[in-house]
């Protein structure tokens, strides 16, 4: 039964008297609901929402196409997002200071301040969304000469700059303006000097596009967004800074739009689908390119996405955690297969060869470099992650075999991969041809009384080992991890021995973006590659596939 407010207060009037202990009962949950709207989110969780809306702090110059999206997301799905404008950098050292109550995401105008934020343990998972430029913008209506810089530093043009310290586009136009000239007197400080007397200096973006709009100011710096934008697509234009230097090339790099979840947030998962949104092909990019930015490759939209992922078998034991993990925060479900790597390929081609190729992998791990080269026309590019060592296994004590010359001895069980089916069996192949014993090995294992197993999968091999089948097996050394009281190893002198295992995304996958943030998780989870016996090859700094 509810006992809130609502429930003492029939009570209390119940037969048109004043029943005290229910008055005592309403007057105690009234005191209740204050306490609560007093806590952190308090209010929030009051007003209806049980959750309380998202908080997402918003570079105020994307703004306009900002708000769409959110209106567009709220109708959809019911989810109420609270936008807290200001400029980038402005936004960013609140950020640092605990200004903001737990929020949500953070999109900045510049991939700069989101990669401060990372840096900073601010921010987790990131999503670019687009490129826009800095620009000179001024009135339609007004005449004023642009064919030259000196044209725009006349005594009384007045200029409107957002404050490189505040706004994105104020730090971009002071690192690009500063590479023309002599040091001290660059191409920004004439520029920052004309606009300390004949100007102002704003915080963000949009204040300085609405002094070109009301006349206050004759010229100012925004993004050519802004200017493409539906607030001021009618009554500004714009020139390229570029085109006003005629002696030297001005490099004008564009600044990427970038959305974050930041560390704060209490329901990442939640915060991480708005992401998802805004970085959708077909939701928020469209809104943002119609608004004038250029959008990058984002995936298809997908309320719980599901991809599939292609994964060698003697890469579980590392995976599997790092899978689980993301799946739980990001909310989407991985259809991971895992086998063999010739067998893996041969259904990527199986399917590919179909006029419809569902349930081709979005990524791919493979156990060595090997079977990628051999599907690379259909994944794009790849970063090795991590290595392990082709060895001999034998029983623990047994000295019947001390190199591979040893496999070729009469009544010597030998397990080695299947060459078709599996990386260790390719690269075993490969192995003892450059030693020149795989055409004998073949015609041991076609004698009678001869023992040459071949496995479909690594994971197959060093079990016959442990349960007596065989005599030694040519194995991963990762795969012995936890038996080491029961086999030994044999080193094998040979450049062949290293597996190196990389990992790419699909060309034709639609869900890009979500792969790239699961290979950040991958590229933190030195640990787990490490305690199963693999060397781990990725760094931080480690390029995304």
């Amino acid at each position: 039964m509810n006992a809130g407010p609502d429930f003492a207060f029939r009570l209390a009037i119940r037969s048109g008297r004043i029943n005290p202990l229910a008055l005592v009962m309403l007057v105690g949950a009234a005191v209740a609901v204050a306490l609560i709207a007093l806590l952190p989110g308090g209010s929030r969780r009051v007003n209806g929402d049980a959750d309380g809306p998202l908080v997402m702090l918003v570079a105020a110059g994307i703004r306009g196409p900002v708000e769409e999206i959110l209106e567009r997301y709220e109708k959809e799905y019911g989810v109420r997002v609270e936008p807290q404008y200001g400029g980038s950098n402005m936004l960013l050292n609140q950020l640092k200071v605990n200004k903001f109550e737990q929020p949500d995401l953070y999109l900045a105008a510049d991939a700069y301040y989101i990669h401060e934020a990372v840096e900073q343990g601010l921010a987790a998972e990131v999503i670019p969304l687009g490129v826009q430029y800095p620009v000179i913008a001024f009135r339609k209506d007004r005449e004023l000469s642009t064919e030259s810089w000196d044209d725009l530093f006349q005594p009384g043009i007045r200029w409107s700059l957002p404050a490189p310290d505040q706004a994105a586009v104020g730090r971009a136009t002071k690192t690009a303006l500063e590479t023309i000239g002599e040091e001290g007197d660059n191409l920004w400080t004439r520029l920052e000097r004309h606009a300390t007397e004949f100007g102002v200096f704003k915080p963000t973006v949009n204040e300085a596009a609405n002094d070109i709009k009301i006349g206050a100011a004759d010229v100012a710096i925004v993004w050519n967004s802004t200017v493409a934008s539906p607030e001021y697509r009618g009554e500004l234009s714009s020139v390229s800074m570029a085109d006003l230097v005629e002696t030297v090339d001005l490099v004008l790099p564009g600044d990427q739009v970038t959305v974050a979840v930041l560390n704060s947030s209490r329901r990442p998962t939640a915060a991480l689908k708005l992401a998802r949104y805004f970085g959708a092909r077909d939701r928020g990019l469209t809104v943002l390119e119609s608004a004038g930015m250029e959008p990058v490759e984002g995936d298809v939209w997908a309320e719980n996405p599901e991809i599939t992922f292609y994964c060698g078998a003697v890469n579980r034991k590392a995976i599997e955690p790092v899978l689980d993990a993301f799946q739980k925060r990001e909310g989407v479900v991985i259809n991971t297969v895992f086998d063999g790597c010739g067998i893996l390929t041969g259904r990527m081609a199986a399917i590919e060869n179909q006029a419809q190729s569902a349930g081709f992998p979005d990524f791919y791990l493979a156990c060595d470099r090997y079977y990628l080269d051999n599907v690379n026309e259909w994944f794009q590019e790849d970063v090795d992650v991590s290595e392990t060592e082709i060895v001999l296994v034998v029983p623990a004590g047994s000295d019947q075999v001390q190199g591979l010359e040893d496999l070729l001895k009469p009544g010597i069980r030998v397990s080695i991969g299947e060459p078709d089916q599996c990386t260790i069996g390719a690269l075993t192949r490969r192995l003892l041809r450059q030693a020149g014993l795989y055409d004998q090995l073949k015609e041991k294992q076609g004698m009678a009384n001869e023992v040459v197993v071949e496995k479909s999968s690594s994971a197959l091999i060093v079990p016959d080992v442990l349960t007596g089948h065989v005599d030694v097996a040519v194995a991963y050394r990762n795969d012995i991890l936890g038996h080491q009281d029961k086999v030994d190893v044999i080193r094998i002198e040979s450049p062949l021995t290293r597996a190196i295992q990389p990992l790419s995304i699909a060309r034709n996958s639609d869900h890009k973006q979500l792969v790239r943030r699961l290979y950040r998780q991958v590229e933190a989870a030195r640990s787990n590659f490490e305690d199963v016996g693999f060397e781990f090859l990725l760094s931080e700094r480690a390029g995304s596939p």
